[in-house]
């Protein structure tokens, strides 16, 4: 019998020290060795797809009427700004600046709802943090897919307005990829920025709609850069070296609605922005992911 109980306390004994125990604490910041992270992140980019999908599927987004909404949510936004800016304009605008209206906030609410749904995405992500193991960083990856998917049906509205506006189709047009690209990019650190700073500052996400606004009106939207007025051109240049969409949506519409190859310093100036962002953003998500466990 006391042999018995002895077994019954050395096997506790052990089992204290053989049991996993998970403690989180504040870490310090560091960037972990950015060769296996990066590793690891490819291996396990079906992880984020699935997550993807699965935020879609929750939101409707794969239905027909979910499709259609994703459409018809900017669309109309697109004729509010249009009705607007013919009235102040004195009725001057063809179905040209309608299509370039389109085609810019189509594109800049992929940018804006990388960056809101990116935002959420760490904090939502509740015990999925706690209790595996993977990049965090997958997490702002996969919101930027959804957002990229809910921009994809949006594109053969575009190329409608497109035809019906008469502004034809040209080679050049194919440039418009490589500046979709790095609004990609652009995007992706941009999700990774706002998700590490809403760990910290919970009220992130409520800012970020006004943020937007402000940003949309700062940008080549509601206008062209071709059709700045000269006494503007220095606020113009100014807008280049601060609002990165001026360069990245710019060229992008440029490219797109009128055809033509944007000048060199547009090239420059957006593949700097989209390279500067995505490096700062993902680095100070790594540097900090180790304590987003603690502070959820």
């Amino acid at each position: 019998m006391m042999s018995t109980d002895k077994q019954v306390v050395k096997a506790e004994q052990e089992n204290e020290f053989t049991t996993t125990h998970h403690v989180y604490e504040p870490h310090r910041a560091g960037i972990p060795p950015l060769g296996n992270y990066a590793r690891e992140l490819w291996k396990r980019r079906e992880f984020a797809s699935e997550m993807s999908k699965a935020t879609m599927r929750g939101a409707n987004t794969l239905t027909v009427f979910g499709q259609l909404w994703l459409v018809l949510n900017p669309l109309l936004l697109a004729g509010v700004y249009y009705l607007l800016v013919q009235i102040l304009a004195g009725g001057s605008k063809g179905m040209d600046f309608f299509a370039q209206l389109c085609a810019g906030l189509f594109t800049f609410y992929f940018v804006a709802g990388s960056m809101s749904t990116g935002a959420a995405s760490v904090v939502g992500g509740g015990k999925l943090l706690l209790n595996t193991a993977f990049p965090r960083l997958l997490m702002p990856f996969s919101a930027v897919r959804t957002a990229f998917f809910r921009f994809l049906p949006t594109l053969p509205v575009y190329a409608l307005f497109h035809i019906v506006a008469g502004l034809g189709f040209h080679p050049s047009m194919l440039v418009a990829l490589y500046f979709l690209g790095l609004l990609i990019v652009f995007a992706l650190g941009v999700a990774a920025f706002f998700a590490t700073i809403q760990v910290y500052f919970r009220d992130t996400t409520s800012f970020l709609p006004y943020f937007n606004r402000i940003w949309l009106y700062a940008s080549p939207v509601l206008w062209s850069i071709e059709q700045v007025p000269p006494r503007f051109e220095g606020v113009v240049t100014i807008m280049e070296y601060v609002n990165p969409l001026h360069s990245l949506l710019g060229g992008f519409t440029e490219c797109l609605v009128n055809g033509d190859i944007p000048h060199l310093h547009t090239w420059v100036t957006a593949t700097v922005w989209a390279g500067a962002v995505f490096a700062i953003g993902s680095l100070f998500f790594m540097s900090r992911e180790r304590e987003f466990a603690v502070r959820l």
